[in-house]
């Protein structure tokens, strides 16, 4: 069997499992049939998509990334913004978020369907702030190195429908929460900055499910390993720190590894250049980890955001092995331009969008 094939199939059944339109069709049985459907993030539209199919024709509206928003009924109300910098089409999203919930009459029922991406592709700004304002602190925490939690603590500061405020606004009588996790802990006030978030106290009833996270993706890419026939060596969120330390540390790991396999999932970070090349934290990753196993026979690694989309790239992340690395390879990792030493190496990973977005996923094989 083609070492290759195999790593990246585990990984794309970790993907599959966390499909936007699969997790949110299994919880939709003990859902009320809803008077709005609201839909935000990268997989919004695969989750609106479930909802229709089992409640019928309502109104809904999906606010997701460019080239995310196909396949859905023609009276489905869809804007599609910028990702991972909001333009002009995002604040469009947030206020149109805001005013269908605004709008919403005594008695009613908002089924909001919450998913990673949303803290840039709806925004509704506090009164004094401006789009170059809100572009720019996006610019400074993506080159920043930090965590989503401290990114989206700083987006929730200069927003209305972040942080709860979204829900804030609605004055019917019940909201019913399914959110995708991309974040550690899969924590509602984080997702999104919060765009899901409940307040402390309604006056409507309320609820929130996670209804995928990075723990079921991994879940499942593991549970294919075995059943292949491979060894399961590691199943670990530990992907959470600068990327070039985490290489290290799992380099270790991976070159000494037996036959079998190791999946792990989270978001690294990298501190970007001043005028960085092309790539995004999972190909910049692939490549840091493709120095560390220089050399090594028989191991095979498949790094990729689960979203499908690695930074502002239309590739997922990366396919690397013992040869990967060479020469250019340290110029490109230096100048944050590894999306085209990969390229050239053919060595990219492109799904396109996949419905879904849980993090990272790592997949290592080694036969």
């Amino acid at each position: 069997m083609d070492r290759k094939e195999q790593a990246i199939r585990i990984w794309q059944a970790g993907v599959d499992a966390v499909g936007g339109y699969t997790a949110t069709s299994k919880v939709l049985d003990g859902v009320p049939v809803p008077d709005q459907i609201l839909a935000v993030g990268k997989p919004a539209a695969a989750m609106a998509r479930a909802a229709l199919d089992h409640f019928g024709a309502r109104p809904t509206l999906v606010v997701t990334k460019d080239d995310h928003g196909r396949d859905l009924p023609d009276d489905v109300t869809v804007i599609e913004a910028s990702h991972p910098v909001p333009d002009s089409r995002s604040l469009e999203g947030g206020r149109a978020l805001r005013q269908a919930v605004e709008a919403m009459q005594p008695g009613s029922h908002l089924l909001l369907l919450v998913s990673g991406g949303a803290s840039s592709l709806a925004e509704d700004l506090v009164p004094g702030k401006t789009l170059a304002d809100l572009a720019q602190l996006n610019k400074t925490l993506l080159s920043q190195g930090l965590d989503i939690t401290a990114m989206n603590a700083e987006r929730r500061k200069l927003s209305r429908i972040k942080g709860g405020g979204l829900v804030s606004c609605f004055r019917g009588e019940q909201v019913t929460v399914l959110a995708i996790s991309d974040v550690p802990g899969d924590d509602l006030n984080v997702i999104g900055s919060g765009i899901g978030a409940l307040p402390d106290a309604t006056e409507f009833r309320a609820t929130a499910q996670i209804v995928a996270s990075n723990a079921h993706a991994r879940a499942a890419a593991a549970e294919l390993a075995q059943a292949e026939g491979v060894d399961l060596l590691a199943n670990e969120e530990c992907l959470h720190d600068d990327y070039l330390t985490i290489a290290h540390k799992l380099g270790d790991r991976i070159r000494a590894m037996p036959r079998g396999a190791m999946v792990f999932g989270g978001e690294p970070t990298v501190v970007l250049p001043e005028s960085p090349g092309r790539g995004g934290r999972n190909q910049a990753l692939a490549l840091a980890l493709a120095h560390e196993i220089a050399g090594c026979d028989g191991i095979t690694v498949v790094v990729g955001g689960t979203d499908g989309t690695d930074g502002p790239t239309q590739a997922a992340g990366a396919v690397i092995d013992g040869s990967t690395w060479g020469d250019g390879a340290k110029e490109a990792l230096r100048c944050a331009d590894s999306g085209s030493y990969l390229d050239r190496k053919n060595a990219l990973l492109v799904t396109g969008p996949t419905g879904t977005n849980v993090m990272d996923l790592l997949v290592a094989i080694r036969s």
